[in-house]
């Protein structure tokens, strides 16, 4: 690990103005000289394995702005203060009851140590777990510009088969991003210009020619919060997923799913997929396929076929296609089951 400056501001403004110092306006790569840091647990990781070299941390525990580290929930919805610790958030009775779906995707994320450790904000912010960019002595795109992508001609079973491009098919491994995306989520960021509110569906980028850009976040934009709207669909949804052990594991296919019924027939739906995509997925294709029909096996069979029908499998892979469809179709009928 190379050696690199500490700092702890005392409010957001504070440490916008440290990471501006450094960096210039616009969008760069997430290998900044410097980064933000609350939980710690994705950047420690990283440092060590050298895969991550920042010159300077902005530790932001410290920042004292009012409700960093609440969770307020209102009839308009929620919002999180970035310092929420995952594990704050998937045991409050309100999130509980109103909104499952991001109780169970929490809930369902690492570890309870590390829940109890991590921010909401920078767990939407952690980077892929691809082995090639994780170990730094493969050539990865997403790591070094230009140098290839391993994971096309590698071992590719935890790749992306939904957004990926010919320079990178790393996975997005998070499980809140699928229930924040699900349920129209905003994020409310903070940066040289002043504050913002930015769509959470608008916050992350496919790879396309440029793995190595994330988000349309620059180095000195902080988000200071996520809001969830108060909608019809939230209190039916549910979170599925699936993986090789029922512990401490990513997905190899999830499915967030939200609901408004009329007795048997879609209002409305929401749905997003995990573990086979680049960046958090919204399938719109599938919901526009279940709204005004009953949701029954031809309707849900329908719907999955939808959602995979872009799908670009590779040789490890090609199992995520199948496994992708019944987990949706499952996430399904078990959130049309709901006791609500």
């Amino acid at each position: 690990m190379q050696p690199f400056s500490y700092e702890r501001p005392e409010s957001a403004a504070q440490a916008v103005n440290a990471a501006s110092r450094r960096v210039r306006d616009g969008t760069t790569p997430p290998s900044s000289p410097v980064q933000f840091i609350a939980g710690g647990t994705n950047m420690t990781d990283y440092m060590k394995l050298g895969v991550m070299q920042p010159e300077r941390l902005i530790d932001i525990n410290r920042m004292q702005d009012a409700g960093l580290n609440k969770i307020m929930v209102s009839d308009q919805g929620i919002r999180f203060g970035a310092l929420v610790r995952m594990a704050q958030a998937e045991e409050h009775p309100a999130i509980k009851s109103q909104y499952p779906i991001i109780a169970e995707s929490l809930q369902l994320a690492a570890s309870g140590q590390i829940r109890n450790m991590a921010s909401l904000s920078g767990n939407i912010l952690q980077r892929t777990r691809c082995e090639y960019f994780r170990e730094i002595t493969w050539p990865c795109n997403k790591r070094r510009p230009g140098s290839g992508c391993s994971a096309m001609e590698g071992f590719n079973r935890q790749h992306a088969i939904l957004g990926g491009s010919d320079e990178c098919i790393a996975t997005y491994h998070g499980d809140f991003a699928q229930s924040l995306i699900a349920l129209d989520a905003t994020v409310e960021i903070v940066g040289p210009k002043g504050p913002r509110n930015l769509p959470f569906s608008e916050l992350h980028r496919q790879p396309g020619k440029t793995p190595e850009i994330e988000t349309v976040l620059a180095p000195d934009d902080l988000i200071v919060a996520i809001h969830v709207p108060a909608l019809p669909w939230a209190k039916r949804s549910h979170y599925l997923k699936i993986r090789d052990r029922q512990s401490y594991a990513f997905a190899l296919a999830s499915a967030a799913v939200a609901l408004d019924l009329d007795g048997d027939t879609v209002r409305d739906a929401r749905i997003a997929l995990g573990g086979v995509a680049t960046v958090p997925w919204r399938s719109r294709e599938a919901e526009e396929t279940l709204k005004n029909r009953t949701l029954d096996e031809a309707a849900a069979q329908e719907a999955a076929a939808a959602a995979f029908a872009d799908a670009q499998p590779l040789k490890h892979n090609a199992f995520k296609v199948e496994l992708g469809r019944r987990t949706l179709i499952r996430a399904l009928f078990e959130t049309r089951d709901m006791k609500v």
